[in-house]
């Protein structure tokens, strides 16, 4: 283990993700009030629950993943990844599984549902971390190296799509790949990965109808704008009603029940229709700053576990981001990935918050000799 002496985090990482996230409280407290007070009778329900047991919860595990020594996940990696796997099995248990929507995705623990495929973002990450920093050269060996990786990916992966849940698997396969090809995987073996990822992306398309519609729709917009095609017109048109400067915060005209999942999905389409271009750009900006202290952490982390657990977290909060945005603005396909630290979910507020103190945590151990030690300290 790589021992670094300890120095002050990285406070503009922290500093963006506290200002995501209250902007994210307070655009869910306008998102959600027509729905929340339809169905709960409470116009703040959402913003409630989350403050409670996503925000709170959150802020109590970014704080003590932020005074763990990272390596402290290096050991425990493989028991995460066992016990994850184990609630993706739970998951599909007829009466231990919840079901929403058609999606059998959720564990409901006395009314604090449990969604295990956001635990999977961090635990998958923190696994291959460990075992590709072990692997060394031996990671680009076809039977001890790619073949291994390969299993594994296709064990979790499967697991999520049996859900069904296509958004979370495409970025936790993205954020393993990437992350293998950081550990020293060979650009042979990267496009083999992505031949096939193809391959199987436009199988799961095929074989289901729902799928097919929403890439048929991503390529003609204007489609169906009443059926197939409503979300992604509903979202469109809540952007270009918000125009530069927006509707004012509060004046969407869009969550009164014309475009869908406004509190999750499509929370930035009612960004876009309230605050307009110019904060809808600084969000993304904020983002993308996000992902540049992100790399900057793994790029002065101390050791090769600490780097690619810099990586993986930080391109998956960026690429969940950029689907997101791409999918409301019909640059992606319209793909159900929440924003990160802005859509409602607990789980998902929690277990960011958790990754996001780990990466707070290697940033204190980062080979920046600019930083000031911080004196009488050896461990945290």
């Amino acid at each position: 283990m790589t021992t670094a002496r300890l120095h002050r985090p990285d406070y503009t990482l922290i500093a963006i993700i506290f200002i995501i996230i209250i902007f994210g409280l307070i655009m869910l407290s306008s998102a959600g009030t027509v729905v929340a007070y339809q169905k709960f009778g409470d116009s703040n329900y959402y913003l409630k629950r989350q403050l409670l047991f996503g925000i709170t919860l959150g802020l109590l595990a970014l704080f003590a993943a932020s005074k763990i020594d990272y390596h402290f996940w290096q050991k425990m990696a493989f028991p995460l990844l066992a016990i994850t796997i184990f609630a993706l099995i739970v998951v599909l248990v007829p009466g231990l599984g919840y079901e929403l929507g058609g999606a059998r995705r959720w564990i409901n623990f006395g009314g604090f549902v449990f969604q295990p495929s956001e635990l999977t973002k961090l635990t998958f990450i923190l696994y291959l971390a460990t075992w590709l920093s072990k692997k060394g050269k031996e990671i680009n060996n076809m039977t001890y190296g790619f073949v291994p990786f390969l299993v594994l990916l296709g064990l979790i992966t499967m697991l999520i799509m049996l859900q069904p849940d296509l958004g979370t698997m495409t970025v936790i396969a993205f954020v393993a790949v990437i992350v293998y090809f950081v550990a020293g995987g060979s650009i042979k073996h990267l496009l083999l990965i992505l031949l096939v990822g193809a391959l199987l992306f436009g199988l799961l398309v095929q074989i289901a109808p729902y799928r097919a519609a929403r890439f048929t729709v991503f390529l003609n917009p204007e489609m169906d704008p009443q059926g197939i095609g409503y979300h992604v017109n509903q979202a469109l048109l809540a952007i270009g009603s918000g125009g530069i400067f927006g509707l004012g915060l509060g004046h969407s005209r869009q969550k009164y029940n014309y475009l869908p999942e406004v509190t999750g999905d499509s929370i930035f389409a009612v960004i876009a229709e309230e605050l307009g271009l110019i904060i809808s750009i600084g969000l993304i900006l904020l983002y993308l700053t996000m992902m540049l202290r992100g790399f900057k952490i793994a790029k002065n982390a101390p050791d090769p576990f600490g780097k690619l657990v810099a990586v993986g977290i930080t391109c998956w909060f960026t690429f969940q981001a950029l689907v997101n945005i791409g999918s409301m603005t019909s640059i992606l396909p319209l793909t159900g990935i929440p924003l990160p630290f802005v859509s409602y979910g607990s789980s998902a507020i929690v277990i960011s918050l958790a990754s996001v103190g780990i990466l707070i945590n290697i940033s204190k151990q980062t080979k920046e000799t600019a930083m000031v030690p911080i004196r009488g300290r050896k461990n945290d």
